[in-house]
């Protein structure tokens, strides 16, 4: 009998070299990678050298990535990882809720029972499948007609029938002219990443020197025209505002959100320090039959007071003045010739202003603030309204900084994606 023919698909975008050559071919899964079914009886890795497997970082050493190992008793059954090979959680994740597939660039090392290790034959780079699959629509897809779930919403598949499916791929070398272009564009990525932290770590740390340590009156940090001024005073918050309240609860909730009215700031939607508005709401007068005292004004400060994102704040600017906020954020309106609201927001997300939050959470769980409570914040204040913005303005500045690097960041993260778009062509193609 004659062998069937594979299909085959050009991607949209492909390296001049590779214009002319054969179509793309669908291929079994087990015809790119082999199981590996090597264990660590000898114990040449120890609990030290447990991998752990993230979708933002890829197969890293647990302790690095955890602080901490998490192996058993004993890792004599522990699975061996050597690297370029490819390792699959069979844990869901909220983007994968079939587990993920990633490839251990780094050093050898074990992994536990519950993954599945894999080695790439002669006809497979690993970088191109571990590229292929960080696209969630190709892993995906990918996995959802060979994972079962069970009950528990635990993953019902072994580790061979994970092989057992098929997916796009061209010869070795295109693959590797793939992998080497999106490791390239990898490589800046991280790069900008650092970049990022390194500037936020920076501000955290001019932060603790520019504002007064507890017990303290003085900074570490004063700006030279004001090294000879008075010490700075701390002052209870609630006589500083004009308001301390939070908003409102849409009819309807969620479902009834507009595309255009007022915007509509939930808890999600304040960072810390920054405003994150690609997801914002809107509401209307259908929505909700009254907004009065609720409205947003311009420099208030919005803290969150419920959830896990409890003591993230930011001040509000023209793109959500007239909005309002739920009932999960708390708008607080400096009076602005005591309190400079900048100030007061860099504050509220410095190393003092998160312990004083700390301080109201019964056990450090974080459960929630009530008005009295912010109300009662302990607010260290220079002696005079230009140290105030002076403070502010340089906080601010860094923030503006570290804004436009987290733009450059989402912008090359973006980039990557439409051009991982172009170069693999969809599984359903073929």
């Amino acid at each position: 009998m004659a062998k069937e023919e594979k299909s085959g698909v050009v991607p949209r975008l492909r390296f001049p070299e590779f214009r002319e050559a054969s179509p793309w071919d669908r291929m079994k899964l087990s015809e790119l990678l082999r199981e590996r079914r090597l264990r660590n009886r000898d114990l040449k890795y120890g609990p030290s050298e447990v991998l752990s497997v993230s979708g933002d970082y890829g197969c890293v050493n647990q302790i690095e990535l955890l602080g901490r190992s998490y192996a058993g008793v004993s890792v004599k059954e522990y699975h061996v990882v050597e690297t370029g090979d490819l390792v699959y959680t069979k844990s869901p994740l909220k983007r994968n809720p079939y587990g993920i597939i990633k490839e251990n660039k780094g050093e050898p090392g074990i992994v536990s029972t519950l993954y599945a290790v894999y080695h790439a034959t002669e006809l497979a780079h690993p970088a191109y499948l571990d590229h292929y699959f960080s696209r969630d629509y190709n892993l995906n897809s990918y996995l959802q007609p060979i994972v079962r779930k069970g009950a528990k919403n635990d993953m019902k598949v072994n580790n061979a029938a994970v092989l057992s499916g098929e997916l796009l791929a061209p010869t070795i070398l295109e693959q590797q002219k793939i992998a080497d272009c999106l490791t390239s564009l990898d490589e800046v990525i991280a790069a900008q990443g650092r970049k990022v932290e390194a500037l936020r770590t920076y501000k955290r740390g001019l932060m603790q020197q520019l504002f007064p340590r507890e017990g303290e009156t003085l900074p570490r940090l004063r700006f030279p025209e004001f090294r000879d001024a008075p010490e700075w005073a701390t002052q209870e918050l609630g006589p500083m505002t004009s308001k301390v309240g939070s908003g409102i609860t849409p009819l309807g909730g969620d479902k009834n959100y507009k595309i255009e009215g007022r915007p509509f700031v939930r808890s999600q939607n304040v960072g810390w320090g920054e405003l994150l508005l690609n997801d914002i709401a809107h509401i209307d007068e259908e929505t909700h039959c009254s907004f009065d005292g609720t409205e947003i004004q311009e420099s208030d400060v919005l803290l969150n007071i419920t959830g896990a994102s409890i003591g993230r704040s930011a001040v509000a600017d023209s793109r959500i003045v007239g909005g309002n906020v739920n009932q999960h954020v708390c708008i607080i309106r400096a009076k602005q010739d005591e309190l400079n609201p900048v100030l007061l927001n860099q504050f509220l997300i410095s190393e003092s202003g998160q312990k004083q939050i700390d301080s109201f959470q019964a056990g450090g769980n974080r459960q929630g603030l009530n008005f009295a409570q912010i109300r009662s914040f302990n607010v260290p204040i220079p002696p005079t309204e230009y140290e105030q913005q002076r403070i502010a303005n340089c906080l601010a500045s860094f923030d503006t900084q570290i804004t436009v690097e987290a733009e450059k960041l989402d912008a090359l993260k973006a980039h990557k994606q439409g051009l991982m778009q172009q170069l693999f062509p969809s599984p359903n193609e073929a």
